[in-house]
């Protein structure tokens, strides 16, 4: 770990409310919130944000390989602080990590590592995706109150700005599929057009024959298509 610039919260804060969508994807915003989070939380020592999708837990972003190890730590026995944070959307705070009774082997593990306190904070992202922001310090009781309302309004801030990437990105995705779709079916029509003009048959028995020759070469009925269309363009071209 090295020592990182101290940053007032009230700046992090504006840099998360600031985060343009169209220029930062959810990995950047991921690695940028952990970093903030380091610079900003008094007693932080390293940061990771754990993200959690259908069960399936894992660590998004960290700023050390020992806020890594630790989460996946609480992966691998399937309990901990930042799972609990996750579930509940709450706030779990360990003052004193080698006497904490709730997660043993996950402390065991952090005591080895030199982390004596922590904080596992709930980020609600949207229904499928959750997560915590895990702050991980070397000293007992290193996150007094001041710290922890710090540290949940910085988590306020994180799970704003990861739900809104996360619908951004989302949104982004569906207008690909949907320009993707309009594209297969300007294909599929054009094809139909051309084998309509050459057999003399209806818009459906012009679907028929491309679905077939699809299912006989086993390609998509737009390959397919498209294939047709491009012939036709180069015949016309000659």
């Amino acid at each position: 770990m090295t020592d990182t610039a101290r940053m007032e919260p009230a700046e992090a804060f504006a840099l998360l409310g600031r985060i343009k969508l169209a220029d930062i994807d959810l990995d950047g915003v991921l690695a940028l919130i952990a970093d903030l989070a380091n610079r900003t939380i008094p007693g932080a020592a390293a940061v990771s944000v754990t993200l959690v999708r259908d069960t399936t837990a894992f660590t998004t972003s960290s700023t050390s390989d020992l806020a890594r190890e630790l989460d996946e730590a609480q992966y691998d026995s399937g309990r901990g602080p930042c799972l609990d944070a996750s579930a509940a959307n709450t706030t779990f705070s360990v003052p004193d990590v080698a006497g904490d009774a709730r997660w043993p082997q996950w402390a065991a593990q952090a005591v080895k590592h030199g982390v004596h306190s922590s904080l596992a904070i709930g980020l609600p992202i949207q229904e499928a995706v959750c997560g915590a922001l895990n702050i991980y310090a070397l000293e007992p009781s290193a996150f007094d109150e001041d710290a922890i309302v710090v540290a949940q309004t910085f988590a306020g801030y994180a799970a704003v700005a990861l739900a809104n990437v996360h619908l951004y990105d989302v949104t982004a995705s569906l207008a690909q599929h949907l320009q993707a779709a309009m594209e297969s079916r300007a294909f599929i029509e054009q094809a139909k057009g051309i084998i309509m003009g050459e057999r003399r048959c209806t818009p459906d028995e012009a679907f028929r024959i491309l679905a077939k020759v699809s299912q006989d070469s086993n390609r998509k009925v737009r390959d397919v298509a498209s294939a047709l269309v491009a012939r036709a363009t180069t015949a016309r071209q000659e």
